[in-house]
């Protein structure tokens, strides 16, 4: 079995054990709420300027057994676009296997990649990150691809590549990559360059990234890895990007004439009921039609429950239309009825047109069964929502909504949505929703 032996530890992190626990330990948020990651990036200098970020930000996923790491070529040596399909990393924490099933899968999806130790033996940008995996999960394996200077098509062709071995293998991977941002210019320049470079990637959009990071000569290194991660993460129903962290190697020096930037960032999934609602809009919109649910429904879509769908452009409401109660024989039925009400029956917005499909962002509110309060005491804004009753009359407000932070606004915003006027006595009910993004 090959060894890629350690070439950066004792330079780039610390060389012992030991030590390399501790300082890891020091960058890491073991109480952080964790969510499912399809793709990540994660700065790869050395971790006295950029493991806050990679601590932060790996600090925040959900691992999976293997990690599909995609990193730059700082060497030049070996194949440009080159994977490793088996043998073994050795870091001071141990050793970490090459995962060869996925790998060899990964391989033969992707035509541009060749097999070659060589693009890896003296890389030290995966190398980085593999204490930090280590550390959160030490039996974790990688598929360790390199990629140099090919063209905009290949790098998309590679991470269709990896999509398709995922699909095929039925295997979950974070798909990792590994880059710094703008090199060796004043903290003030490198920030602005980075802003413009980082809101790219939040969009999911690697033809813009590409071109803002050549028009304004953004020396992101990982720019080409950035690429395919967001190709395969948008195959594989990618819905959005959070930036974690920023830092500069400025914030650690002090030296802000000439600084590199590290971002970490975090690409989620869109869970399947806010998948239906974009679908069920989608169709809508496009053709007329009214889809059907998926033949296998999810846990989520079998019961029977209240659901408010809500479709944001932009950041700005752009509909928001559910129902009190089930209507519907289940909640995927629910979601459809509700996404078409919200997208074409808002009596506060004109119907969507086909033009804004691809700017819009969904969430899907399921409610739990509506029970009667005594008393204002028993509500809460940010963890019930609230529903006010007088004879037919009713008005609802959803819970944690931006800009309302006491039972007072709530009660007062559901009067006004029911035309109940001030003063009049109601029937107040509180209850609970489950938010899917």
């Amino acid at each position: 079995m090959e060894t890629r032996n350690a070439v950066v530890a004792g330079q780039f992190y610390p060389g012992t054990r030991t030590t390399l626990i501790s300082t890891i330990k020091e960058m890491v948020d073991e109480d952080a709420d964790k969510q499912k990651a399809l793709g990540i990036i994660v700065p790869h200098a050395g971790y006295v300027y950029s493991g806050r970020v990679a601590g932060a930000t790996l600090s925040r996923i959900e691992f999976t057994d293997t990690f599909i790491i995609i990193g730059p070529s700082h060497t030049g040596l070996g194949k440009p676009l080159s994977i490793m399909t088996g043998g073994i990393w050795e870091t001071p924490l141990g050793d970490v296997e090459v995962d060869t099933e996925l790998a060899t899968e990964i391989l033969s999806m992707c035509k541009k990649l060749k097999e070659d130790i060589r693009a890896h033996n003296y890389e030290h940008a995966i190398e980085v990150q593999l204490p930090f995996l280590q550390y959160f999960k030490p039996d974790v394996k990688i598929v360790p691809i390199v990629l140099g200077y090919s063209s905009v098509e290949d790098y998309k062709d590679i991470g269709k590549g990896i999509a398709a071995a995922l699909k095929k293998t039925g295997r979950e991977a974070v798909i990792m990559v590994s880059s710094d941002m703008n090199h060796y210019e004043p903290q003030h320049v490198t920030k602005d360059k980075d802003s413009q470079a980082i809101e790219a990637v939040l969009d999911l959009d690697e033809d813009e990234l590409i071109s803002r990071v050549r028009e304004n000569n953004i020396t992101m290194c990982g720019v080409a890895p950035a690429m395919s991660m967001i190709t395969a993460v948008k195959e594989l129903g990618a819905s959005r990007g959070e930036l974690v962290m920023y830092r500069t190697s400025g914030d650690t020096t002090g030296d802000l004439d000439a600084v590199v930037g590290y971002a970490g960032v975090i690409i989620t999934a869109m869970s399947q009921l806010v998948k239906l609602a974009k679908d069920t809009v989608d169709t809508y919109i496009t053709k007329g039609k009214i889809i059907e649910p998926p033949e296998i429904l999810t846990p989520e879509m079998k019961n029977k429950a209240g659901v408010f769908v809500s479709i944001h452009k932009k950041g700005a409401l752009r509909g928001c239309i559910g129902t009190f109660e089930p209507s519907e024989e289940n909640i995927a039925r629910e979601i459809i009825i509700n996404a078409i009400s919200s997208a074409t029956r808002d009596p506060r917005f004109p119907a969507i047109d086909p033009e804004e499909l691809d700017q819009l962002d969904y969430s899907v509110d399921v409610l739990t069964e509506p029970e009667p309060v005594e008393d204002e005491d028993q509500l809460d804004p940010v963890k019930y929502g609230v529903i006010v009753e007088s004879g037919y009359q009713r008005g609802l407000l959803l819970p944690d909504l931006e800009g309302v932070i006491s039972v007072e606004q709530q009660i007062d915003i559901c009067r006004q949505k029911a035309g109940i006027p001030p003063g009049r006595p109601v029937n107040l009910y509180r209850f609970e929703v489950k938010r899917y993004k």
